[in-house]
């Protein structure tokens, strides 16, 4: 026998103990990271705004794993090629990103255990290209434009190495169907469950288009009265734009993509460069929220409408994070020599009552 003593008294035991092992409770967890894709958080912005009777909601789309809107099309176009067999474990991606669909489509890769390499150009954030390595995508830049665009420069190194490659896939996020159907199942059935369907506004920057087209089509197919403002880039030749120069990755595009093609909104509005690093100070000033450049271009645009969105409630689907152009956005020195403008003119547009370079394209 052995002598066991507990806190409250001492008993006796056979030498051989057998335990009853207690069942599990069990817990509501993932099964895996790509899991977590989606249900991202809608956010009250109570003080972005001059006129407290608009009623502001931001999408944090930066709360997917991995840390934009670009997750959800990501995995959704992967995942559907794999079931229909155009992709198979152990093949190779090929993609064209300015960074966040380069980041969510490495991640489904290292996931699924595939190979993926991403071209991207100058453009690219060094932040973003760095995640893409640490989840193993190999990272091709191209440097020169082709007709005057990188992205057609991209698309065309695209191309060649899908020839070289064997086994090789390209999602095509600038025409493949899946890319809109992922924010059409996904994002904008989420706000508007979130808002039991009553929204006057949705704000989404553009470059593929494939979140606004998406979410359009839903708001569409379900009878919904909200109006759907896209926002572009000075600069973009979207929606009949001329092309120009733009610093900001995520918003407008250099050459059309055939998504694109004789897409229409509600309502188009363009904002330059500065606008973008604008509504990203504003929103820390304002909201302690750091806030991705095409996302502070979307916010610049809801500022632009106050006067017509009184009463108005309005949601804007924020792409990604702050913290990843806290090199470029959010540094004085940068945005002096790349756009032109002092952090005084900055802080002054930042704290202004109203925008003065958006620009209505519709």
């Amino acid at each position: 026998m052995i002598t066991t003593t507990d806190h409250n008294f001492t008993y006796n035991t056979p030498a051989t103990v057998t335990r009853i092992a207690k069942p599990r409770l069990p817990i509501d967890s993932a099964s895996g990271i790509l899991d977590c894709v989606g249900q991202t958080p809608l956010v009250h912005l109570s003080r972005y705004l001059d006129d407290c009777s608009i009623e502001l909601h931001a999408k944090l789309e930066a709360a997917n794993p991995g840390g934009s809107a670009k997750d959800r099309p990501a995995l959704r176009m992967l995942e559907h090629a794999l079931e229909t067999g155009e992709l198979a474990p152990g093949d190779t991606v090929v993609e064209s990103s300015s960074g966040n669909m380069g980041i969510g489509l490495a991640q489904t890769c290292r996931f699924h255990q595939m190979r993926f390499i991403c071209v991207v150009d100058p453009h690219a954030q060094p932040q973003n290209i760095a995640i893409m390595q640490a989840l193993g995508a190999e990272v091709v830049r191209v440097e020169t434009p082709v007709d005057g665009s990188f992205l057609a420069a991209r698309l065309q190194r695209v191309q060649q190495i899908l020839s070289d490659v064997p086994n090789s896939f390209w999602p095509n996020q600038y025409a493949n169907r899946q890319n809109p159907i992922a924010h059409h199942e996904g994002t904008i059935r989420e706000i508007d469950e979130a808002t039991g369907g009553d929204l006057d506004y949705l704000f989404v920057a553009t470059s593929s288009t494939g979140t606004a087209q998406g979410c359009r089509d839903y708001l569409r197919k379900h009878n919904r009265h909200t109006q759907v403002v896209a926002v572009d880039a000075n600069g973009s030749v979207l929606f009949g734009g001329s092309p120009g120069k733009r610093l900001i990755p995520g918003i407008g595009a250099g050459h059309l993509p055939a998504l694109a093609k004789d897409q229409t909104f509600d309502k188009i509005v363009r904002v330059s460069d500065v606008d973008c690093v604008v509504g990203c100070r504003r929103a820390s000033a304002r909201e302690a929220m750091l806030v991705g450049g095409s996302a502070g271009g979307v916010l610049e645009v809801v500022r632009s409408l106050e006067n017509e969105l009184s009463g108005k409630r309005c949601v804007a689907i924020l792409h990604d994070s702050g913290t990843r152009y806290l090199d470029t956005v959010f540094n004085d020195d940068w945005v002096e020599s790349s756009l032109g403008v002092t952090a005084a003119t900055v802080n002054q547009r930042t704290s202004a009552p109203a925008l003065q370079s958006v620009r209505n394209a519709s």
